[in-house]
């Protein structure tokens, strides 16, 4: 019996390949193996009904085609349910695919669903949300924010926003309580990591393993401008930060209080409440990765 994939398609997700797609899953997916059919989302959230209903049908495989937003609401959809999720990344950032080296070329993503391999993925859960790669409380949920609500999509409109952004932010106050192992500080970013990039090759946590049953939290604390250069080299070189200017704390259960209620979790951006109880949850979804070698 052939395994039934369903296809959820952002039509707005990658200029020009709305109508591109379909006739490359026609031709290069698995017929003998698979059974499909595609969707496209209407609205911000229908991803996830459709997610959702399709997990209810006993559909075997739902794959994500869009950016980390896309990803972010059809995999939280699957949390929990014996159905995969798979990603076609066609978005600015990719950093959940990348991390699990789905290829970015859609030929090639298609060709990783036929190959099939899958592991089950750790996920994070933050009060009552879910997200899967990485979530974050400071300036990249201030950029987040501000690159959802651009005309613009793209890596060019994300480095501009980051860059402006960066000279009028001021740190953020926040709470830490790990193990009962309470730190008050301000910072640049605070970021939970599940997988170890926020997109574009952007490492933010370079040994965040998705099937470890750990997290990581990174803390950047506030560096002076003559700094930048060298911690930008750092995240794009899969480096760890210099240890005056941040930290990383694996953990299973922490509790985070901040003094600003803008986040972000897989880049979209979202309101919270002033405190959260943040935790793994292991081996929860099962995900199509990459093949290596």
């Amino acid at each position: 019996m052939k395994e039934r994939i369903r296809f959820i398609i952002n039509p707005i997700s990658g200029v020009g390949k709305k109508n591109t797609i379909p006739p490359l899953i026609e031709k290069y997916l698995n017929q003998d193996r698979f059974e499909y059919d595609i969707v496209y989302t209407e609205r911000k959230g229908h991803a996830s009904d459709l997610a959702r209903e399709a997990s209810e049908e006993g559909i075997d495989v739902v794959c994500a085609v869009g950016g980390d937003g896309s990803v972010h609401e059809v995999g939280t959809a699957l949390i929990g349910t014996k159905t995969k999720l798979a990603i076609i990344p066609t978005g600015s950032g990719n950093g959940l695919a990348r991390h699990l080296k789905i290829p970015l070329a859609i030929k090639d993503a298609i060709f990783c669903i036929n190959y099939s391999k899958s592991i089950a993925m750790d996920t994070v859960k933050v009060n009552d949300k879910a997200f899967l790669g990485v979530g974050g409380y400071g300036l990249d949920a201030v950029v987040a924010q501000k690159f959802d609500e651009h005309r613009k999509r793209g890596f060019f409109s994300y480095i501009y926003l980051t860059i402006r952004e960066f000279f009028r932010f001021n740190p953020i106050n926040v709470t830490i309580d790990v193990d009962g192992k309470v730190k008050k500080l301000p910072i640049v970013l605070l970021t939970v990591a599940n997988a170890s990039q926020f997109g574009n090759g952007f490492t933010v946590s370079p040994k965040s393993d998705v099937t470890d049953g750990e997290l990581e939290m990174v803390v950047l604390k506030p560096f002076s401008i003559w700094s930048v250069p060298s911690i930008v080299y750092r995240f794009f070189s899969k480096k760890k930060q210099r240890a005056r200017h941040s930290e990383i704390i694996s953990f299973k259960n922490a509790r985070i209080r901040s003094s600003k209620n803008v986040a972000h979790y897989d880049g979209e951006p979202a309101q919270i409440a002033s405190e959260l109880s943040v935790s793994v949850v292991p081996h929860s979804l099962q995900i199509v990765v990459g093949k290596t070698e």
